[in-house]
């Protein structure tokens, strides 16, 4: 087998992969939808960690021993704990008020956000990649159109979403790099659960017999999700699969309109269409100028 082939097989393994773990993340956001009719996002959230941080515990401990279930920098998965609550009850709240394809759209302004803080943080960013920037928040204001009167407040919250998700991201580069993406698995879980469950208690809703399934699909979508994602970036290189990232909103469009009849409105389409072709195009330039460097 030839390089070139092998190469063609870890890309399309990698491309499969994403789309998986896509189509997982945006089932799991169309149970929370449908969850919090009757129970508050700190109960979700909780109960989605603590179902899933036994498999988290043995997933680490499988793939890395003892030494899978350490961590060597415990304040940063509590730092990233808190950011990955935050995003979660905010983007959570938001799909409860507007449909998952206008929140799916205006959360996929976080790799504009990564870029802007990286150029503040991290390096340099060239103009070409502000002007990305620039051009993807008018989708954004194209989507929520501030001043007229379809604009709705909870607009905001994806955005929001977008930003701590960011700050995730980055946050990441603080982990120590003898950790596994097991052991990050785990302690994100844990740190989730303990920091929710105290929230959880001021607004805990009695769980409905018929509810139990739903935690757990969301517990098992969520995790498996994240997982196939983050196997996909091992598979191939980043530029290959970063972009079937917006997949998603083919998958939010068509579980919006199955179960709740949401149709976005021309304009939602243009802005998505925008935010994408924005964050696509900050991909591709931060490859090529990765290449070069």
């Amino acid at each position: 087998m030839t390089s070139s082939s092998t190469s063609r097989q870890k890309n399309l393994a990698g491309i499969m992969t994403m789309c998986g773990g896509v189509a997982a993340l945006c089932i799991n956001d169309a149970l929370a939808k449908s969850l919090m009719d009757h129970y508050s996002p700190f109960q979700i959230i909780f109960m989605r960690n603590m179902i899933t941080l036994p498999f988290a515990f043995l997933l680490a401990l499988k793939m890395g021993g003892y030494h899978g279930l350490r961590s060597h920098r415990v304040g940063v998965h509590f730092m990233r704990g808190v950011i990955w609550i935050a995003a979660t009850v905010m983007f959570f709240t938001s799909i409860h008020h507007l449909g998952l394809a206008e929140a799916t759209a205006l959360a996929f302004v976080a790799p504009l956000f990564i870029t802007a803080l990286s150029a503040i943080f991290i390096a340099r960013v060239g103009w070409r990649r502000w002007l990305a920037v620039s051009v993807g928040f008018m989708g954004v204001l194209v989507i929520v159109r501030p001043g007229a009167a379809t604009f709705e407040l909870m607009s905001l919250l994806p955005i929001a979403t977008a930003l701590a998700y960011a700050l995730l991201m980055l946050s990441a580069r603080f982990v120590d790099t003898r950790e596994t993406m097991w052991t990050l698995l785990l302690y994100l879980s844990l740190t989730s659960g303990i920091l929710t469950c105290i929230p959880a208690l001021f607004v805990w809703t009695s769980v409905r017999p018929e509810d139990i399934w739903l935690f757990v699909a969301i517990a098992a979508f969520g995790s498996v999700g994240i997982t196939m994602i983050t196997q996909a970036f091992r598979f191939a290189e980043a530029p290959t699969v970063a972009p079937f990232d917006y997949t998603a909103l083919i998958w939010a469009t068509a579980l919006g309109w199955l179960f709740w009849g949401e149709t976005p409105d021309m304009l939602t389409f243009v802005g998505a269409a925008i935010i994408t072709a924005s964050g696509l195009f900050v991909i591709f330039r931060e490859s090529k100028v990765t290449a070069e460097n």
